[in-house]
């Protein structure tokens, strides 16, 4: 079974992490600032079912939207791409998975991500999920 991100998670491990360890020049705002609603619905999506299935399968499916839409919906008002890296690896934790990837090439990437266009979002989508198989691994 999968574990759902939940968000006191979200807050207490992914956000501050990006805080501390992700701020580089640029101020992450207090966690209460976050768009109302918005974070609730970037964790739930990926869980969603249609007919009683599962809209995104299995692991990396879950966590290549979830990290596309903490990334496209902008659910704080600045470190969006910071906060889903770092909750992309919270989900990954505790669903006993890592991501064995150079750092720089991680935001680099969650900068394509952000500049990809709506309109393209199955395929980036498709594209997050293919650098998620090229870089997980099983944490031991």
């Amino acid at each position: 079974m999968i574990e759902i991100l939940s968000i006191i998670e979200v807050e207490a491990i992914a956000f501050e992490l990006a805080r501390e360890l992700l701020s580089f020049d640029e101020h992450i705002p207090e966690f209460s600032t976050r768009f109302p609603n918005v974070l609730e619905s970037c964790l739930l999506t990926p869980f969603q079912t249609f007919s009683k299935k599962p809209l995104y399968k299995g692991l990396l499916g879950k966590a290549a939207i979830l990290f596309y839409l903490l990334i496209k919906n902008h659910p704080f008002q600045n470190g969006n791409k910071r906060i889903a890296i770092t909750a992309l690896l919270a989900f990954f934790y505790k669903n006993k998975k890592w991501l064995e990837v150079d750092t720089k090439e991680f935001y680099n990437f969650a900068i394509w991500v952000a500049q990809s266009p709506r309109q393209l979002k199955d395929e980036t989508v498709m594209a997050i999920e293919k650098f998620l198989k090229t870089h997980t691994v099983s944490l031991k």
